[in-house]
């Protein structure tokens, strides 16, 4: 019997047949979108070679508008990584805690702001700032977007720190009680490493998630990108080629991370170690990778 478990039975010829038959159906309607879209774009002009002459031409463009939104994007995202990324790793071991209180503590926060919108946040964090003068007025803006990202994705980071330690070999918490540390020190010592370097993939993929909810900042008069994309459009009568050009600087940009993503999976890999979405041992054998701790 093979060690892969399968979900279900090989697709017969009429489901292959049926399964190509959507696929077709699908592209068409894709076509046909596309197709529509690209007319209604030329109908108003905004295909035309003069709409885009001035990315081309106009330094003043990437100088005053596209770089400066650039910079406000990647600033808020790395900000609100650093941030989100403490607390995922502070409400996630809290979750972990064997003491009763905090554990409900830490669930309670943790499942509310992940049940929060990103926006509801961030505006509410905006009216907070304004109101209360704790920030100046032009830091307003990034704080609230700073808090809105942090709160959300910092909890997704605290259920992947969760995840983690509960997706290892139950004889690593057990070997380290059978040698006299406390569940304390088994977690700090021997689980949380190891849970940390198997969530490192979809760490790096929540970062991406990350600068792409950057751009709802545009919606409390955050300068990042989309909102620069809007002023070069109304500035240069060039509405769909502005917001375009954005959407290609952050596909760029969400990629350039996504590789990054792949390339510490297929290193980890190498190592022998097991990232969270991959498939555990079969039955019947054993992890060596990841049990380092002998049970001896």
């Amino acid at each position: 019997m093979s060690a892969q478990s399968v979900l279900f039975d090989a697709p017969g010829p009429r489901a292959r047949r049926r399964h190509a038959l959507l696929a077709v159906l699908g592209l068409v309607l894709l076509l046909g979108g596309l197709y529509i879209a690209l007319r209604k774009m030329a109908a108003a002009d905004q295909l035309q070679g003069f709409m885009w002459e001035p990315f081309v031409t106009d330094r003043a463009i990437w100088r005053d508008y596209l770089l400066p939104g650039v910079l406000g994007t990647l600033k808020a995202a790395a900000v609100s990584i650093v941030l989100a990324g403490l607390f995922g790793l502070l409400f996630g071991i809290g979750r972990l805690s064997t003491v009763a209180p905090v554990r409900w503590v830490c669930g309670v926060v943790v499942e509310f702001f992940r049940a929060v919108p990103v926006l509801i946040m961030m505006i509410f964090a905006f009216g907070v700032y304004t109101t209360s003068g704790i920030f100046a007025n032009d830091v307003n803006p990034l704080a609230a977007v700073v808090t809105g990202l942090t709160l959300y994705n910092g909890s997704v980071i605290a259920e992947l720190v969760r995840s983690g330690v509960y997706s290892l070999p139950k004889g690593q918490g057990e070997a380290g009680l059978a040698i006299g540390l406390t569940p304390g020190q088994v977690l700090r010592s021997i689980q949380l490493p190891q849970a940390l370097t198997a969530m490192l993939p979809a760490l790096i993929g929540q970062f991406v998630t990350v600068l792409k909810d950057s751009a709802l900042g545009y919606q409390i008069t955050y300068a990042e990108l989309l909102s620069a994309a809007k002023i070069t459009g109304s500035n240069f009568a060039n509405t769909v080629p502005a917001y375009i050009v954005a959407a290609i600087i952050f596909i760029v940009i969400n990629y350039s991370l996504s590789r990054l993503a792949v390339s510490v999976e297929r290193r980890l890999s190498r190592r022998g170690r097991t990232t969270l979405h991959a498939a555990g041992p079969a039955d019947g054998e054993v992890d060596e990778a990841a049990a380092p701790v002998p049970t001896r």
